[in-house]
């Protein structure tokens, strides 16, 4: 989604089609690597999360790229906070009383992800090295799945996307304790973050940023920003983004470049700590 409200907008400035093309697999190494090997002419780019280029090079033995030498940062567009919801059954109505319920119950309770190193699993694991609490991972793969086992109460917690937690939030079917972000979301105003909660630092959200093969040439980056820039500030694009539960955000490639290098060895050092095996 966020790509295609970069291509309508290049479409339109440029008088030509910018075509967006759905890459899966392997939590987005398969795009990353097409864009990677691409000529750095500025036709071919990846919108990028951030699994493929902060927490795959930790997550996998071995990719075949590497994010910081083979793609260059061009803007990060927009943020996508989880938020940490429990079944309404589970018997728990702030963050404090569910990990008083897991350290009742060490290792019963359990939370669901979109599979293993999406930030939906890391938010869990994060979660619980910082409570200090031993809580269970079930991985999925369909969402439809995943939702149905937690709001039928099989499944203890999940950290969500926006999107896809509203409506059962607002329908009764889950309860919401906090978002992921250090910043509280428009979506969401009277959720607390973790952080404002005592788990100082708490940081677990997706991102989606433009990025271009490595050797592109600087002129043609500072066009692209620009563009994207103009695209994401646009009111029409914003409310696009809240209806799908994201931020839009204007980093420059700099700023961009900064947050991977922070990010990258802090998710290396929790997927270490837990002790993830790698992706082979």
């Amino acid at each position: 989604m966020a790509a295609r409200i970069l291509a309508e907008h290049f479409t339109a400035k440029w008088g030509k089609p910018v075509v967006v093309e759905n890459m899966l697999g392997a939590g987005g190494n398969i795009a990353a690597d097409h864009v990677a090997k691409s000529a750095p002419d500025g036709a071919t780019l990846l919108m990028a999360g951030n699994a493929a280029i902060v927490i795959n090079p930790s997550l996998y033995a071995k990719l075949p790229y590497d994010p910081a030498r083979d793609l260059v940062p061009v803007a990060q567009v927009t943020i996508a906070p989880n938020l940490l919801v429990v079944n309404k059954e589970v018997p728990a109505a702030s963050v404090q009383e569910l990990v008083d319920l897991a350290r009742r119950n060490p290792g019963t309770l359990t939370f669901a992800s979109a599979g293993v190193g999406t930030s939906t699993h890391l938010a869990g694991e994060l979660f619980q090295t910082m409570a200090g609490i031993k809580i269970q991972h079930v991985p999925y793969r369909d969402s439809a799945a995943l939702l149905s086992d937690l709001t039928a109460g099989r499944i203890t917690m999940f950290f969500g996307s926006i999107a896809s937690v509203l409506p059962q939030i607002r329908d009764g079917g889950l309860r919401a304790l906090a978002i992921t972000s250090l910043r509280r979301s428009p979506a969401v105003p009277d959720l607390s973050t973790l952080d404002e909660l005592g788990f100082r630092g708490f940081d677990a959200t997706a991102w989606f940023g433009l990025m271009a093969p490595a050797g592109t040439p600087a002129s043609v980056i500072a066009m692209l920003h620009d563009e994207a820039q103009k695209a994401v500030s646009a009111p029409a694009a914003r409310a696009k983004f809240a209806a799908l539960g994201m931020e839009a955000v204007t980093r420059t490639p700099d700023e961009f470049a900064a947050e991977i290098r922070v990010e990258t060895p802090r998710w290396a050092e929790l997927i270490r700590r837990v002790g993830i095996a790698p992706i082979q």
